[in-house]
This record gives C-alpha cells, sequence and structure tokens, in this order.
C-alpha cells in the first residue's frame, strides 16, 4: 500500500517545517538549499521522521528538479498522512 501526495517544497527556509497551503499543494519549507539533491535528501528524511517511518518508504516519483514533488509514501495510510502533514509548525 502507498499514498501519494503532492507537495511545494521552499528550499533555502530559515527552518525545515510545515508552512500550510500554497494553492491545494501542501506547502513545505526546507533548510537546506536546492543544490546537490540536498533539498530533495532533507524532505524525504523531515517527512519521514514526521510520520514515524523509515525514510527508505518515502519516495520522490515526479518532479526531482521542481519546487513542485509527487511524493510516494508506504506503510501508512492516506488519513494518517493527511492528519499529519495537514498540521502547520
Amino acid at each position: 500500500m502507498a499514498v501519494r501526495v503532492e507537495v511545494y517544497i521552499q528550499p533555502r527556509a530559515s527552518a525545515t517545517g510545515l508552512a500550510g497551503t500554497h494553492g491545494a499543494l501542501i506547502k513545505i519549507r526546507i533548510a537546506a538549499p536546492a543544490v546537490e539533491n540536498a533539498a530533495n535528501l532533507a524532505l524525504i528524511g523531515f517527512i519521514a521522521e514526521r510520520l514515524g517511518i523509515a525514510k527508505r518508504q518515502v519516495r520522490i516519483v515526479s518532479g526531482v528538479a521542481s519546487r513542485r514533488k509527487m511524493l510516494e509514501i508506504e506503510g501508512v495510510t492516506a488519513e494518517t498522512v493527511s492528519a499529519i502533514l495537514a498540521q502547520s509548525d
């Protein structure tokens, strides 16, 4: 079972955290810069930590070089993902 979630990323933020929405997308601020895959790795780590799952259960399936990304998350329900990622920091 895998859940797909579309997110909007703001790299080089002052701190990593949830930032509400950007249109219909969940907005996430990432402190890491968007160079050498640093922001993508930080995003995967943040999502995994927030959901209490292993990093290997989170994948970016589209938008690797874009601020708009589609994540595939295994091992959690859509309801759990929605509930946890709907909370702003």
